[in-house]
């Protein structure tokens, strides 16, 4: 009785992530074939355009690195937090690596402006000069 527990979770290790691959897959498939057949019976090119745009799911917006830094930062500093007050040194060291990536993610962000916005107006101060 006492082995079927780390039986048990040894098998939940390795049936959740194939599950998950074969929902993925189920879930691409149909989307697909379903956009196939709709495509079929399309006779307008930009319609037929839309569809195929649909089939695109990469990321239209770019990585904000401001927020995803000041994400890291604070994460960095809960771990190094946990290291002071817990766990040790080796947590403190964890924490001030991670915080160090987050502020340098900020600077990043605001060395180099992502956003249409920001670019447009990078650009027009540089006319001004």
């Amino acid at each position: 009785m006492e082995i079927l527990i780390p039986l048990f979770g040894i098998s939940v290790g390795i049936i959740v992530p194939l599950a998950v691959f074969y929902w993925q897959y189920h879930e691409t498939k149909n989307k697909n074939e379903t956009i196939i057949e709709i495509s079929k019976n399309i006779d307008d090119p930009s319609k037929l355009e839309d569809m195929l745009s649909m089939l695109d799911e990469r990321k239209k917006e770019p990585i904000d690195y401001r927020r995803s830094g000041v994400v890291t930062l604070f994460t960095g500093v809960g771990l190094f937090l946990m290291g002071v007050f817990f766990l040790g040194s080796v947590l403190k060291g964890i924490g001030a690596l991670v915080a160090a990536i987050g502020l340098g993610q900020i600077i990043a962000g605001y060395l180099y402006p992502n956003t249409s916005e920001e670019l447009t107006n990078a650009v027009e101060e540089f006319e001004k000069k």
